[in-house]
């Protein structure tokens, strides 16, 4: 495990994540204290459970619009589809090494 020191809205935090996913955990941080930042700066919420709140809800909905209630990939997570991607380019990578020897 790793521990990054962060800040989200100017206070400090001491996080934990697996070894390679840091770069992954320091833009999710950046995201969220931009979203209760903004939340912040608007002046119509106080308090930054409540910021914390509206973030977390905001960033929810966010999230569930990206998913599709139909087709193919109705059912799988980012991650799940990321992984697809994946092996989608492997393949390809495969299919056109044999046309590389071609020329």
């Amino acid at each position: 495990m790793s521990q990054l020191s962060v800040n989200i809205m100017g206070q400090p935090y001491t996080l934990s994540c697996k070894e390679g996913e840091e770069a992954a955990l320091q833009e999710a941080v950046k995201y969220l204290d931009g979203k209760m930042s903004s939340i912040r700066d608007a002046g119509k919420i106080r308090g930054n459970d409540r910021i914390a709140v509206i973030a977390a809800l905001g960033i929810a909905a966010e999230l569930l619009a990206t998913k599709s209630p139909v087709g193919p990939l109705a059912d799988l997570t980012v991650s799940e589809v990321n992984q697809q991607i994946a092996t989608m380019h492997d393949v390809l990578d495969e299919a056109l090494a044999a046309q590389e020897a071609l020329f």
